[in-house]
């Protein structure tokens, strides 16, 4: 087993940050960002494995739980939440929890991350079951409320993945599919808001874009199954239809306001033709 070592809590490769001008702590900021891609690019595998697990339990009903505290949290909250506009998925498929609730979306909540039985309460609150998946996020990957749900979720033979930045990390030990990015020291000493984050974030989209593909909510390149939120949408969505059937663009609008999505009206048009 290799020795666990805090790397996020490591002193930064950079120092008198009060000194430099904006145009150096922009530049430094994004030397230290041109990391992360290529320490994502080493874990792909591991997110492979994930999907591919994922993928055939959601065909059979499973869901997808993310778990995490802090920005960790909020990064799993906000995945999810993106899902259904996004993809036309019910909110129920793919559900971020955060330690302390929705209040600790916007403001910390006090030791809530501390407590390694809430975050298995909330997921049984939630009826979480062997068709399920829970994916823990955690940057130190120490964080109890993340570390004692997976271990529970594993007592109860449901499938667990987490997403860490440090080797070796307490979280990978409850995990079936750990998943370690590595990106090395913050640029501000511990602010795992940064480069620790825009891994996750990284992490996250590719878990679950490439899961919405294989659940066919994507036809070619499109997001066929987006929900019509606004005017952005609608225009999207009906310049799809045109390139589909060669429908001029209100026609194809107005079949997309009919059915509400590209996919129901693209599949209605042809089935009438």
């Amino acid at each position: 087993m290799v020795e666990f070592e805090k790397i996020t809590e490591k002193p930064s490769l950079y120092d008198h940050l009060e000194d430099k001008s904006v145009h150096e702590l922009l530049t430094e900021i994004n030397e230290e960002d041109k990391k992360v891609a290529v320490a994502v690019e080493k874990v792909i595998p591991q997110i492979e494995k994930l999907v591919e697990s994922i993928v055939p339990k959601m065909k059979r009903g499973g869901r997808i739980f993310y778990l995490g505290a802090g920005t960790s949290g909020r990064l799993g909250v906000l995945d999810a939440s993106e899902i259904p506009p996004t993809y036309g998925m019910p909110d129920t498929y793919v559900i971020g929890l955060i330690a302390g609730g929705d209040t600790a979306l916007r403001n910390p909540v006090e030791a809530a991350e501390d407590s390694a039985e809430k975050g298995w309460k909330e997921l049984c609150d939630r009826n979480v079951n062997p068709l399920d998946t829970v994916i823990g996020i955690a940057a130190s990957g120490t964080t109890p409320y993340v570390i004692g749900a997976l271990h529970r979720c594993r007592e109860s033979g449901i499938l667990t993945a987490s997403i860490s930045c440090n080797p070796g990390a307490p979280v990978s030990q409850e995990a079936d599919i750990p998943i370690e990015v590595i990106v090395g020291p913050e640029f501000v000493t511990g602010s795992t808001r940064m480069k620790s984050g825009t891994a996750q974030k990284m992490v996250l989209n590719m878990i679950s874009t490439a899961t919405m593909i294989k659940m066919g909510r994507v036809k070619g390149n499109r997001m066929v199954n987006m929900q019509l939120t606004n005017q952005k949408l609608v225009d999207r969505g009906t310049r799809m239809i045109v390139e589909e059937t060669g429908l001029d663009y209100e026609a194809a609008k107005n079949l997309l306001l009919l059915h509400g999505s590209v996919k129901k009206a693209v599949d209605e048009y042809m089935e009438h033709q």
